[in-house]
């Protein structure tokens, strides 16, 4: 068997010929179990992450309206897009949305006024839109 610590590509492949071939003894469950549960945090970082970026770009849109271009409102859509494919995929994150909105303001919030150059007190102290609003393809804030 190939040690997990040593080599996880060689791992990954060992333990997929493993479940393939039905031989569940050969199994290293401690680290199966470990992975699998990473997987799952690594689809709802990607879900945040997404979030995060199109909050920014509705933040950037609100609040520095003379700047207000194609490429923000590309970045809105591609976003909104990426968001939506993550969520069809995993379905039992919508239960996590709200949670997720919170974190994912706080972080576009300090982005934000990264980019801008704005104070962070600039912007409202949580999300002013709702999820309808944050998921329409047409909606930008004036």
């Amino acid at each position: 068997m190939i040690s997990y610590d040593k080599d996880f590509y060689g791992w990954v492949q060992d333990q997929a010929d493993a479940l393939r071939a039905g031989r569940l003894s050969d199994l290293d469950i401690e680290h199966l179990i470990d992975e699998v549960e990473a997987m799952g945090r690594s689809e709802r970082r990607a879900l945040e992450s997404r979030l995060v970026v199109l909050l920014v770009h509705l933040l950037k849109w609100k609040y520095q309206p003379a700047r207000r271009g194609r490429s923000w409102q590309l970045t809105c859509k591609g976003q909104r897009i990426n968001f939506e494919e993550i969520l069809d995929d995993n379905p039992s994150l919508k239960s996590q949305l709200d949670a997720l909105l919170s974190r994912a303001y706080d972080k576009a919030v300090i982005d934000a006024a990264t980019e801008t150059g704005l104070d962070e007190e600039t912007f409202p102290p949580s999300c002013p839109w709702s999820w309808s609003q944050i998921r329409d393809t047409a909606f930008y804030p004036d």
